[in-house]
């Protein structure tokens, strides 16, 4: 038998409770304080945050700093930076978690479960004793970590590649 945690703060998310911003991400970037702000790396062109609802720890958001809503929006330099960024971030957090595996996805569009319009590639480490990441994306369980002590533990792995 598994023991569960579950983040009760979600729903509010869920049933729309969210900060008054045009851009979530976009506020991050500016580092509005009406929006809670986990960023770990900051580089030219794009940010690395915690999710605040993370399906595991080390679940990462890389975006790009430009307000970008389709995917054709990224220039080459960007393309390359970002994959780049996501070599890097799957080291850090192989070192970090020792996670056993990886997914790493887009959601575009609302019918894919987007809530931001603005691009951003979710990174979220697996583990073997996990159900499936499609039973956890249906709600079928949440794990709870603070996405704050995270973050604090990422910021020194990843200020070595600046």
């Amino acid at each position: 038998m598994r023991d569960y945690l579950f983040n009760t703060e979600k729903i509010k998310y869920v049933k729309g409770e969210k900060p008054k911003v045009t851009c979530i991400l976009c506020a991050i970037r500016d580092r509005n304080p009406e929006v809670r702000n986990l960023e770990i790396f900051r580089s030219g062109q794009f940010i690395i945050s915690v999710n605040l609802y993370p399906f595991n720890p080390g679940h990462l958001m890389i975006f790009p700093a430009r307000h970008i809503e389709d995917f054709s929006g990224f220039s080459d330099d960007e393309a390359l930076e970002l994959h780049h960024l996501q070599v890097k971030t799957l080291e850090i957090l192989k070192e970090e978690f020792s996670p056993c595996g990886f997914n790493i996805g887009y959601n575009l569009g609302t019918a894919s479960g987007a809530s931001i319009a603005h691009v951003h590639t979710h990174i979220v480490p697996r583990y073997d004793n996990e159900i499936g990441f499609i039973d956890v994306l249906g709600g079928a369980r949440v794990i709870v970590v603070d996405p704050v002590e995270v973050k604090e533990r990422l910021e020194k792995r990843f200020s070595n590649i600046r």
